[in-house]
């Protein structure tokens, strides 16, 4: 079974280059476990509004919001390995 993983990001957002890189780092450790999407907000409003994003860096897993801002990565990894 496989865990869906989408990352929300502005290109104008501080944040978000440090919540991309520690969720590509999870993937990077759980393998192929986790199917992993990267999603800038603004190509991707319907998504958006589906999920009712007000904020970025934005984190859904399963298609619920897990967090929002920049987690820590070992919390990321537990949440995950606890989906799967």
């Amino acid at each position: 079974m496989s865990v869906k993983l989408e990352v929300f990001t502005s290109q104008n957002c501080p944040y978000c280059p440090k919540a991309m890189e520690i969720a590509q780092e999870a993937v990077e450790e759980l393998g192929d476990q986790i199917e992993y999407e990267h999603l800038d907000v603004n190509e991707n409003m319907d998504k958006v509004r589906e999920y009712e994003l007000l904020s970025v860096p934005s984190i859904v897993i399963d298609g619920e919001v897990a967090y929002v801002g920049v987690p820590e990565k070992d919390e990321l990894i537990n949440v995950l390995k606890q989906k799967i």
